[in-house]
């Protein structure tokens, strides 16, 4: 690449240049059907295809991509929307918005530079993943990359949010089920001792599950190895609990009392196992393991991948519950929490003339940003998989 010296003009103290008014652009954004193992979910709700249509952008649906979470068509086709049961003409509009990152199938369908949006979930990307995306020049972003203001990362904390409170509602069920079940009802009545609940980790899963559990007045006990996060956990719920790092004796004593147990632990590459399957061998009988950990392998030795059809299977007479994505059993709650947290970013992106302005305008976005025009902009992606890649900084600025 050349640059063109700077001359003694441009060095000189120049007038002050107000700058430009931004172009606005109309986006035309194409919504395909998940078509994911257990995806149940879509990016933009009537409502946020509403206000998109509305500032005179258009949205091109596939036919029945809202119906899992309980949208229909005419919902959508109301709202502005267009409907198409031509798959390939949505995957060729120059925006694709998807829940499920693409397959390469699916990427042989875009037009070169294209802009992408949905997750990544690099733990279960491959090298020809990012090389195909290259060759077609793409633009892509991740949900899960995108900041706040506050440096926090809204998809993956919404998300979380439902995977914690949705671990509680799941073991409530669980529970009283007729054919293992211990018949419980989960929460604290006159007279009757409380239900125990352990969860292992501290995080945001960990909060709401803690919130969700206490106020059905379980009693709760959260172990983690971070008293950071443990501190952090009791001034969020604004209530003292009890709370422990990870010590073998004290963690094997709670479990052997707990009617529920809650795996919220997160590792940099895989999840830490926590708990062993002689730990579970000594829990109560009917008892129940949910481990939201199991899309990072599990935090329960005795954890097995299991699916939205086939939930539950019985490992030393407790039951376990370890079906990866539980935000998308909650579809049409997960899609509103999608759909709130992306709509206000392509109204931004239209309002600042498209998706180059707009990363210059706004770093949180830009920390999304990890293919830009085919150049990989991501350098823990690079170092993962080995490819050459740029800082975006360096590229837009």
């Amino acid at each position: 690449m050349s640059f063109t010296p700077f001359t003694k003009q441009q060095l000189m103290p120049q007038e002050e240049k107000l700058e430009i008014q931004r172009q606005k652009s109309d986006l035309y954004i194409g919504i395909p059907k998940e078509t994911s193992y257990q995806e149940r979910r879509i990016c933009l709700t009537p409502d946020a295809v509403n206000s998109l249509t509305s500032h005179g952008h258009r949205v091109l649906i596939e036919a029945g991509a809202g119906e899992s979470s309980s949208y229909t068509d005419k919902e959508y086709s109301d709202a502005g929307a267009e409907i198409t049961q031509d798959t390939k003409k949505v995957f060729q509009c120059p925006m694709l918005l998807k829940v499920e990152p693409l397959t390469i199938a699916e990427i042989e369908l875009l037009n070169d530079s294209s802009l992408v949006i949905s997750a990544l979930q690099i733990k279960t990307r491959k090298k020809e993943y990012f090389e195909a995306l290259t060759k077609k020049k793409i633009t892509a972003l991740a949900f899960e990359f995108i900041k706040d203001d506050d440096g926090s990362y809204p998809a993956v904390k919404s998300l979380s949010e439902i995977a914690g409170t949705g671990s509680i509602l799941i073991a409530a069920e669980l529970m009283i089920n007729n054919q293992f079940g211990k018949g419980l009802l989960f929460g604290n009545i006159t007279g009757v001792p409380p239900t125990e609940v352990v969860i292992i980790g501290a995080g945001t899963v960990a909060e709401f599950a803690a919130r969700t559990a206490i106020g059905l007045g379980a009693n709760v006990k959260v172990f983690d190895n971070s008293i950071t996060k443990l501190r952090r956990l009791q001034n969020n719920l604004n209530q003292r609990i009890f709370t422990s790092t990870v010590q073998p004796k004290s963690l094997l004593k709670a479990l052997r009392r707990c009617d529920v147990a809650i795996g919220a632990m997160r590792g940099k590459d895989r999840c830490p196992v926590m708990v062993t399957e002689t730990m579970v061998e000594h829990m109560k009988k009917g008892a129940v393991i949910v481990d939201v950990s199991i899309d990072t392998g599990g935090c329960f030795e005795t954890s097995e991948v299991t699916t939205h059809e086939k939930p539950t299977f019985i490992k030393n007479n407790v039951i376990h519950y370890c079906v990866p994505n539980i935000p998308s059993r909650y579809s049409k709650t997960a899609s509103l929490s999608i759909s709130n947290i992306i709509t206000p970013y392509l109204l931004q992106i239209a309002e600042d003339g498209g998706i180059e302005s707009a990363i210059r305008c706004n770093k949180g976005l830009k920390n999304g940003v990890y293919l830009y025009h085919g150049i990989l902009t991501n350098q823990s992606i690079g170092e993962w998989f080995n490819l050459p890649g740029r800082d975006i900084n360096l590229i837009v600025f």
